[in-house]
């Protein structure tokens, strides 16, 4: 059974910093995409950073170059975040998900396999 579970959320004041985690489980995720969404309430999913699992290769929101950090273990088959310089409005649900198939498409989350359950970051002002 394929299970990512996402951990490391809380709350931070603004200009905090903190680090989420994915561990994933129940196959080799090897050929895959490991992608980080967030969804505010009223608001779309949306994408916020992705690490190809084999070579490493990093993508990230407009939004959050340069403040967050997408990395993975693949001893310990778990993907971070790392978020610094937080802002009230990266407040949201933090979810992992999984696809296979290249960098296409990795904005929509329609096309991802595996989801996580979710984890809360609350930014105060």
């Amino acid at each position: 059974q394929v299970q990512l579970v996402e951990s490391g959320g809380g709350l931070v004041q603004a200009g905090g910093s903190l680090r989420l985690s994915c561990a994933a489980s129940g196959r080799t995720f090897s050929n895959y995409y490991m992608t980080w969404f967030r969804q505010a309430p009223g608001k779309e999913r949306e994408f916020v950073a992705a690490v190809s699992w084999s070579v490493g290769n990093t993508y990230y929101a407009d939004s959050v170059k340069g403040r967050f950090t997408i990395s993975r273990d693949n001893a310990k088959n778990t993907v971070y975040l790392q978020m610094k310089s937080l802002k009230p409005e990266d407040t949201a649900v933090y979810s992992c998900a999984a696809k296979q198939y290249g960098s296409t498409g990795l904005g929509n989350p329609r096309i991802y396999e595996y989801w996580g359950q979710g984890t809360q970051v609350t930014v105060s002002s």
